[in-house]
């Protein structure tokens, strides 16, 4: 019998990259899928979000493995749209059992020439990276406490959360959502519901992987900023991030809480010794 058969995941951001690598490798692990994405762009993001394609095809993958996918187009930042598909997944699916808080955005890459450009970076990406976070964990846990089995929350992080590498929205919001971490962990522990963060460096994505990115990369470097990870790989492949997912949500994680795992190749280690 797989790790994970017969119980419910709910992840964020699910239409490609990581969202859909937790997706199938939690699908594997014999999982159902609730999943939800944007499917449009962020204008401050210089690179396109999944589109409904994207979200469909992460559905096909999930199906082709006998397992059941329910996906919904919805904005982490829109709370009462998040609880309202939830609801309705939960409802097909019969049940909730972990949460991946995957959605997340990039601005950093991206030409900010005026200070409302600025501003508006600056809001996009808490929005998204934080408030969405804590959007999501809120709509999943009247769940998790009604089935009484306990379960899994899983945010997703980044070496950003654990280092002072740049200034910004988004090392606030990868902070930010650490504190998030650390309260529901205590706040949920007696009722055996775990929280960790996943921390991961660099991760083969369109949000890592676009010229922007490129461009802005090149710029901290000519600053003196060795943003290099500790092992000899320059970026990790989203498969990667997962199986530390696939193993948060199942039973051989069952006394680990409140944990900032880190998934970076020795980054955040490299960066507090050198």
């Amino acid at each position: 019998m797989s790790r994970l058969e017969g119980k419910v995941a709910f992840i964020t951001g699910m239409g490609r990259g990581t969202g859909r690598s937790h997706a199938v490798r939690l699908a594997e692990e014999g999982a159902d899928i609730i999943g939800i994405d944007i499917c449009r762009d962020i204008e401050t993001a210089a690179y396109p979000m999944a589109s409904q394609d994207d979200l469909a095809e992460t559905a096909r993958q999930v199906e082709k493995l006998g397992r059941r996918v329910f996906t919904r187009v919805a904005d982490v930042r829109d709370a009462l749209g998040l609880r309202a598909v939830l609801q309705e997944g939960v409802e097909k699916l019969g049940r909730l059992d972990f949460v991946v808080a995957n959605a997340g955005i990039s601005t950093a890459q991206s030409r900010m020439t005026t200070l409302e450009e600025d501003i508006k970076a600056w809001n996009d990406t808490i929005d998204v990276n934080l408030t969405g976070v804590w959007n999501t964990v809120q709509a999943a846990i009247p769940y998790l406490l009604a089935g009484g089995r306990g379960g899994s929350i899983i945010i997703i992080g980044s070496t950003a959360g654990l280092s002072g590498v740049a200034a910004g929205p988004y090392t606030a919001a990868k902070h930010g959502i650490v504190g998030i971490m650390r309260g529901l962990a205590n706040e949920l522990a007696e009722d055996y519901v775990r929280v960790n963060v996943v921390h991961p460096t660099g991760v083969n994505t369109p949000m890592a992987s676009n010229p922007g990115m490129e461009a802005y990369l090149a710029s901290e470097v000519e600053q003196g900023n060795q943003l290099e990870n500790a092992m000899p790989v320059d970026m990790l492949e989203p498969s990667d991030i997962s199986g530390t997912v696939a193993f948060l949500c199942s039973d051989d994680s069952r006394y680990i809480t409140g944990a900032n795992i880190p998934v970076d190749a020795g980054f955040v280690n490299r960066m507090l010794t050198t």
